[in-house]
């Protein structure tokens, strides 16, 4: 093993958390390495006013993140989107397997965060996806004009249930204890706005409804222990949020690494894991408070650990990683940024992460791009041909199509992939959109050999509509999942839809939560999948 071959720290995770872990060791001068599967930032990106940072008056969840990433990659951090499969404890050496290859590391850190937990009451299942949501930014426009009930007690709720009245014309919150658990100031927001109620000492039992929604829920006072059914003036359908908590993200070290009960991992106080040399930080933590503070203080304290680690590591091993190689920028180049971000579709900071894909392109690849000469359609055609700028691999086709643009498919070598995408992929889909080129033209992201087998043992036409928001942070594995089935096997047809551009899809599959899969114009299903959970519903 070279020098060049390893990495002092690989941080699995792009959240506050695994970003100031970043910061703090590139700044040291070891090498570290951020891996994320879909996009940098974490959960806090699609928080919309972040007003309790020190420091920091006001700002956006995405604006604080991306500070804080260039701020590591100014001291030399580098980052990657690959996803992790599979972490080996290798003594003095981690192994880290990922979509795109394995890598070495002397520590690593876990911070993967959490997911929405559900509660379980009855309908929850069964209404997901028809007025069952966990995402306000997601979902929230889906219940234009309707009423809500929002179910939490914790600073999300609160957050959120404001957030929901941009669209909402009533919000009522069922809170299960007689108090809120989150600070004065936002409890008094929510007093204080007309279109709120809440409800103490309540708690939601059951959803009733039909196929165009919920219309009616069971509500028990668990202070009187009475029960009495929710509905609207006039018998309309209504939207219930959850928001309360989340599940830790362990998958990947629950065989390898101490968990407690409710699945979060247990750390000493300098963030390290039962395993030594792998640390955990940020939500997936067993800590009293989750928010953005006591996630950069997690990765601050596991940074100073990891450095301690390494530095006695590479004097074991006689092995000192390439030092990362700083880069101030100044007033001028953020200025360029910022400019470059708010009026191009491809972002700076994206460029070696594009250019390395590209370059291991191994067919040509064809951007058909469908267009009717609305705002929309010339600004996939600029983002197309601005991606097809980057490699010789690649190319623009206009096609005029008033009936289905905008729209871009993936032609290889002259045949339709099987792969397209009706809208724009920005957001949370850029990056799968760009895991769709590298799976049709490229190598392909790594995949189980039983699933594989399974993919290609389709034998009869498969079509597969994913209907996304740009904003969604759940949609973009259903939609790697989907292309990924496509790209393997020409019986399989993948299309994603921006539902905010095709509305009347939405009203075809009764859609108010997303990502909705629909198979073969038939059968629908709500939330995020991975291919075994996508073949096991096919």
């Amino acid at each position: 093993m070279t020098n060049n071959d390893l990495y002092d720290a690989v941080i699995v995770g792009g959240g506050p958390s695994g970003l100031t872990c970043a910061l703090y060791l590139a700044r040291a001068r070891y090498r570290v390495l951020v891996l994320e599967k879909e996009k940098f930032g974490g959960q806090i990106t699609i928080t919309h006013d972040v007003v309790n940072y020190p420091g920091v008056i006001s700002t956006t969840g995405e604006a604080l993140t991306e500070t804080m990433r260039r701020q590591a990659e100014n001291f030399g951090a580098e980052f990657k989107i690959a996803e992790v499969k599979e972490i080996k404890d290798n003594g003095n050496f981690k192994e880290i397997f990922t979509s795109s290859g394995s890598l070495k590391a002397f520590t690593v850190l876990i911070a993967t965060g959490a997911n929405p937990r559900r509660l379980g009451f009855t309908g929850e299942n069964e209404f997901r996806g028809r007025g069952v949501a966990y995402c306000a930014t997601c979902d929230g426009e889906f219940f234009t004009g309707k009423e809500l009930l929002v179910i939490g007690g914790g600073f999300a709720a609160c957050e959120e249930a404001l957030f929901l009245t941009r669209y909402a014309k009533k919000i009522t919150i069922l809170v299960r204890s007689d108090k809120f658990s989150c600070a004065q100031s936002i409890i008094d927001e929510v007093n204080n706005n007309k279109k709120i109620t809440v409800k103490y000492n309540h708690e939601i039992k059951e959803a009733i409804g039909d196929e165009q929604g919920i219309n009616k829920a069971i509500i028990l006072n668990n202070k009187t222990n009475e029960t009495f059914s929710y509905q609207t003036e006039n018998n309309d359908t209504f939207g219930i949020f959850v928001f309360a908590g989340y599940v830790p993200n362990t998958s990947l070290v629950k065989n390898l690494i101490a968990l407690d009960d409710h699945g979060y991992v247990i750390t000493n106080k300098n963030m390290e894991t039962s395993v030594k040399g792998i640390f955990a930080a940020g939500d997936i933590c067993e800590k009293p408070l989750r928010q953005v503070v006591t996630a950069t203080a997690d990765g601050a304290l596991a940074a100073c650990a990891m450095e301690k680690a390494c530095a006695n590591l590479q004097q074991i091993c006689g092995i000192i990683p390439t030092k990362p190689v700083a880069h101030k920028e100044n007033k001028e180049e953020v200025k360029a940024t910022q400019q470059a971000d708010q009026y191009t579709f491809i972002q700076e900071q994206m460029l070696p992460q594009l250019n390395a894909v590209f370059e291991r392109l191994t067919s040509n690849l064809e951007f058909e791009v469908h267009t009717n000469g609305d705002s929309k359609s010339i600004e996939l055609l600029t983002a197309m041909k601005e991606l097809a700028s980057l490699s010789d691999k690649l190319s623009v086709k206009e096609v005029l199509d008033n009936e289905n643009a905008p729209k871009v498919c993936l032609i290889k070598d002259g045949q339709y992939s099987g792969l397209s995408f009706n809208g724009v992929p920005g957001g949370h889909e850029f990056t799968s959109f760009i895991l769709g080129i590298y799976n049709v033209a490229g190598p392909g992201q790594g995949i189980d050999e039983a699933d594989k087998a399974k993919i290609l043992n389709i034998k009869d036409h498969l079509n597969l509509k994913v209907l996304v928001s740009l904003s969604c942070t759940m949609c973009p594995d259903l939609v790697t999942a989907a292309q990924r089935m496509a790209s393997l096997n020409e019986n399989i047809e993948a299309e994603v839809y921006d539902l905010n551009l095709f509305p009347k899809l939405r009203e075809k599959y009764k859609v108010m939560s997303v990502p909705c899969l629909v198979i073969n114009d038939e059968k629908v299903s709500f939330g995020k999948k991975n291919i075994n959970e996508l073949l096991n519903l096919i």
